[in-house]
């Protein structure tokens, strides 16, 4: 099992209230109506928590600001992600899931990568 965990953070002119609304009701509902084209197993929202225990979490640590979300995104392989990206309905899953978080999502002060979790505590 492989899966992506993107960090977002919100385009400039939202509140973290309505990033975090939007994406919950609007692009949430999306994923789950292209999860079997994408051939998806799992798919996760965190919202960031506006609580004065990130800023002392920061602040310990000696981090930069935090993330408004993460999202994280499962598939049985890479294979089986590249085979469904490579049907016309996977394609055409993948346009609009891309064109919607371009609404909601400042790609370029977000990140994302391909990880293999390794369970520590369970």
């Amino acid at each position: 099992m492989i899966k992506v965990i993107f960090c977002l953070r919100r385009l400039p002119h939202l509140s973290l209230e309505e990033f975090q609304r939007y994406w919950r009701e609007q692009h949430g509902p999306l994923v789950r109506q292209h999860a079997e084209a994408l051939r998806m197993r799992r798919y996760v929202q965190s919202y960031t928590l506006d609580v004065l225990a990130n800023d002392a979490l920061r602040q310990s640590r000696g981090t930069g600001m935090p993330y408004d979300g993460a999202a994280e995104v499962w598939w049985e392989s890479l294979e089986d992600l590249t085979a469904a990206l490579s049907t016309a309905e996977g394609r055409q899953a993948d346009r609009a899931l891309r064109e919607d978080e371009n609404r909601f999502i400042d790609l370029e002060r977000s990140t994302a990568c391909f990880v293999e979790e390794q369970v520590i505590i369970a």
